[in-house]
């Protein structure tokens, strides 16, 4: 049976007030002209159910704040709403009707906790299906199974009505179309869906894995190494080149050793001893250069103080001779006053100091004493730099006799080997990189045993997959057998009963879970005229919602249908026999399925237990906006082909 899945009530809060949609019955007809808003109310409801992109008409955007859908999914009811605002509408306020608990508000896009898992939860399913292709070489995981993926089996707009199945004619989109079908009549599971994707995942690892193993292949012959085996053998012969020319270099240092007889000992000892020496020599000459160096600027110094006290002295002689014929104060003459010998001429104080005490003054011999001392101590300085820069000169010209002693003794030992000594490295040097280059050779051929062995699991892990796989899909032919079989004898029924004027025979295609139409495939037929393709796809919907309704699984009993009178103003037949046909399948089982059709108007003999909400220009979807009038918007079909 199908999973309940009801609309209970859409409500609109617009700039001027609520509006608000029943659908008590099973079946409801939302009745009026091309333009009042029908197809902007189902839209709002996929908007509702942030169910991919909605074709929003201009009345909704500029006049709609929120959108309310009363839901009933499996045992639960709950009130959906959602903001047209762009800034609020990424996230969905849901209420529990039957508890009146408001739930947490939930992100329709990648944020927690997400509505599409909300709603796919609900349905019974998970939230991380992903539909793999089938094919072998496919190497995609997938793209992930949403609730707007299960939603174009509910919802047949009026763009794809006379066109489009669930957007079989889309080639990249198949593989998701078929996956959500199978899902939906229970063909298959999450756990096979789950198997196939890692079988795609693990074909995109060998692939990988085998290109890479062939670069490195590619890149060994270039090398000359076919084989791990001839990798080895070159190693091995590189390593005992190798050992053998570092046994000759030994060898050689040991021959090349200077002889140790007890004179050449003795000359090496005395070398030592004179070189230590000749560095303690040229050490005490920088030691006395800087002390000399020190003195001279300690002589400099007292010099110039010596020379400022003799400036002093000599300026206050200079003074002392001045007469003075008048006072410089008051201008008298002086030249009349008695002045005793040992007072100044001028105050008639007493002479303090003469010219000759001052001259041998404290200060001026104690400077003349430094200079004395430091004119000794700078010859004394002289003396010992002279006699350590000779000691230098005797110390290298040791160093130097004993150098060349010691090389004539051992000359003759050592130059003849010295071009085996550079023989015998430059082949250790080679043996070296050799080496190198076959552990890099060797390495290359463990990462090719690694590849292969990764791509061994790799294929046994695929295997394993694939064989549950079939085991599974092999325990589920008999029902998938069985709800093909049905829904192909149902859709031929009904085709019949539409009298669909091109149709001459009707089938399903098993592969691609779509209508054959004249022993065609329906994408791939031309059905023009008559609403021919119109007719089919409600044999297709309604064929499909029947057999679910009477089988196990998991499809929602709702179906929305936008628009099919549009394309059958010329085929009153059919169109008469189509509602007929929606009238049974609600009548059938009355409350096992839910049928919303928008339609511009109902065949005059259409007569039954349905709803019918009836617009017009002065009463549209959207009743508190005042319509503009017949012909003054663009339906939203038109705004969108």
């Amino acid at each position: 049976m199908t999973l309940n899945f009801r609309l209970n009530a859409v409500a609109l809060h617009t700039t001027e007030g609520e509006v608000r949609h029943e659908f008590a019955s099973d079946l409801t007809v939302l009745e009026g002209p091309t333009g009042v808003g029908k197809t902007t109310l189902l839209e709002l409801i996929k908007y509702g159910f942030a169910a991919g992109d909605a074709r929003l008409a201009t009345v909704a955007t500029d006049a709609v704040n929120d959108v309310a859908i009363d839901v009933s999914i499996g045992d639960e009811q709950f009130l959906i709403m959602r903001s047209l605002d762009a800034a609020k509408s990424k996230n969905v306020r849901i209420l529990d009707m039957g508890t009146g608990e408001r739930l947490p508000d939930h992100s329709v896009t990648d944020g927690e906790p997400s509505f599409n898992s909300f709603l796919l939860g609900k349905l019974g399913l998970p939230d991380d299906i992903r539909a793999a292709a089938q094919k072998s070489k496919s190497s995609r995981p997938g793209n992930r199974v949403t609730f707007g993926d299960i939603l174009k089996y509910v919802y047949v707009p009026q763009y794809a009505v006379n066109r489009d199945i669930a957007d079989s004619r889309d080639g990249y989109y198949d593989p998701k179309r078929k996956v959500v079908f199978e899902l939906l009549f229970k063909l298959t599971d999450p756990e096979i869906l789950a198997m196939q994707s890692s079988v795609n995942v693990l074909n995109g690892k060998i692939d990988a894995e085998a290109a890479n193993l062939e670069a490195i292949l590619t890149f060994l012959r270039d090398s000359n190494t076919s084989t791990r085996e001839e990798v080895e053998q070159r190693l091995e012969e590189a390593v005992a080149e190798q050992e053998r020319a570092q046994d000759e270099l030994n060898s050689l240092r040991e021959e090349l050793d200077p002889v140790i007889d007890r004179q050449t000992q003795v000359y090496r000892d005395l070398l030592t001893d004179a070189e230590r020496t000749l560095a303690e020599a040229r050490a005490a000459v920088q030691d006395l250069t800087r002390e000399r160096e020190e003195i001279a600027l300690e002589q400099r110094r007292v010099k110039a103080d010596r020379a400022r006290l003799e400036r002093m002295r000599d300026a206050g002689a200079r003074l002392a001779n001045i007469e003075f014929s008048v006072c410089p104060r008051c201008m008298q003459s002086l030249k009349n006053r008695t002045v005793a010998e040992d007072q100044c001429r001028l105050c008639l104080q007493p002479d303090p100091v003469s010219p000759e005490q001052a001259a041998d003054s404290y200060e001026l011999r104690q400077l003349e004493l430094q200079l004395d001392e430091m004119d000794a101590q700078f010859e004394a300085t002289e003396q010992q730099l002279e006699k350590a820069q000779r000691a230098v000169a005797d110390r290298a010209t040791l160093v130097t006799s004993l150098t060349e002693t010691l090389e004539t003794r051992t000359s003759q030992r050592v130059t003849p080997r010295l071009q085996a000594f550079s023989d015998a490295s430059d082949r250790m040097a080679t043996a070296r990189t050799r080496q190198e280059n076959f552990e890099g050779a060797l390495q290359q051929w463990d990462r090719v045993a690694d590849i292969e062995r990764e791509v061994k699991n790799h294929r046994s892990e695929q295997e394993r997959l694939k064989a549950n796989i079939a085991v599974r899909r092999a325990a589920l032919a008999a029902h998938k057998e069985s709800v093909l079989t049905r829904i192909e004898e149902e859709f031929r029924s009904t085709v019949t009963s539409l009298k669909i004027a091109t149709v001459e025979s009707a089938g399903f295609d098993r592969d691609n879970y779509l209508p054959l139409i004249n022993g065609k495939v329906f994408t791939k037929t031309l059905m023009s005229g008559g609403g021919s393709m119109t007719a089919t796809q409600i044999a297709y919907w309604t064929s499909l919602i029947t057999v679910a309704r009477e089988t196990d699984t998991c499809y929602p009993s709702l179906l929305m249908i936008d628009g099919p009178r549009l394309a059958l103003n010329t085929a009153t037949e059919t169109c008469a026999a189509i509602y007929k046909r929606l009238l049974k399948g609600v009548n059938e089982a009355p409350g096992a399925v839910q049928i919303i059709i928008s339609d511009n108007e109902l065949p005059d003999d259409y007569q039954g237990d349905f709803a019918r909400i009836k617009f017009d220009y002065r009463h549209p979807t959207v009743s508190t906006v005042r319509h503009p009038g017949e012909g003054q918007v663009t339906v939203i079909a038109s705004a969108d082909e």
